[in-house]
């Protein structure tokens, strides 16, 4: 039965990410409002990232689930969860709910109301979260050893950091208005405050991981 939720789980969390995609690539043809600028594309947005990288984890824990024996798939899916789904998720439902609750204009204008309905903004910046705790709760996940956890997610943390400040030293224009409030000082605290935070979040997933399937884990590997 379990085996048999985990399909339907996984298959439909692929189906629901990408159909977010697909709609927000259907906004491609309408005219941007204020707050949104065409170079680099949706590919600039962590948000956008971070549903590409959503729909990519459950694709693959989807074709694990009908190839389960192929032991690579499995590694690949525990890796992708551990290390980016689970940290990448949770930090931008909180980021991006906590910067909208100070100032909304700083990640969100609210021109953007009129250009993504309410169903879209949930759908990037509050559903990720619900799914990603169900994924927990559902299935177990081999985590890697924390040092080499956090040196990939830090690796990637900071290629997405030089996409950001590429962007901004390409067109001027920062991808978060709330950028360009800080100085240069500021900005390097203000990065340096993020990767500690998403990697709180990685070792909270480890922690969940561990709290609810450590036991079941500690069976399997004696079996």
């Amino acid at each position: 039965m379990s085996g048999a939720v985990q399909k339907i789980y996984h298959l439909a969390a692929f189906s629901w990410y990408a159909f977010v995609i697909q709609s927000l690539y259907a906004k491609g043809d309408e005219d941007l409002p204020p707050g949104i600028f065409v170079y680099g594309g949706p590919w600039k947005y962590l948000t956008f990232l971070n549903l590409i990288l959503q729909m990519v984890f459950f694709g693959l824990a989807a074709l694990n689930d009908l190839q389960s024996s192929v032991k690579g798939l499995r590694v690949a899916r525990d890796l992708l969860f551990s290390i980016y789904a689970f940290p990448v998720g949770m930090f931008v439902v909180m980021l991006f709910w906590s910067i909208f609750a100070y100032d909304r204009q700083l990640v969100y204008p609210a021109s953007l109301d009129n250009f993504f309905p309410p169903w879209i903004n949930h759908a990037m910046h509050t559903f990720v979260l619900p799914i990603l705790i169900g994924e927990i709760l559902l299935q177990p996940h081999a985590y890697p050893k924390t040092k080499t956890g956090m040196t990939a997610l830090g690796v990637v943390g900071l290629a997405y950091l030089s996409w950001v400040i590429w962007v901004y030293l390409s067109v001027g224009i920062w991808v978060y208005p709330l950028l360009s409030l800080f100085s240069p000082a500021g900005l390097i605290g203000f990065f340096f405050f993020n990767m500690t935070v998403v990697t709180l979040l990685y070792l909270l997933g480890q922690t969940l991981n561990s709290c609810i399937w450590g036991k079941t884990q500690k069976v399997k590997r004696k079996a």
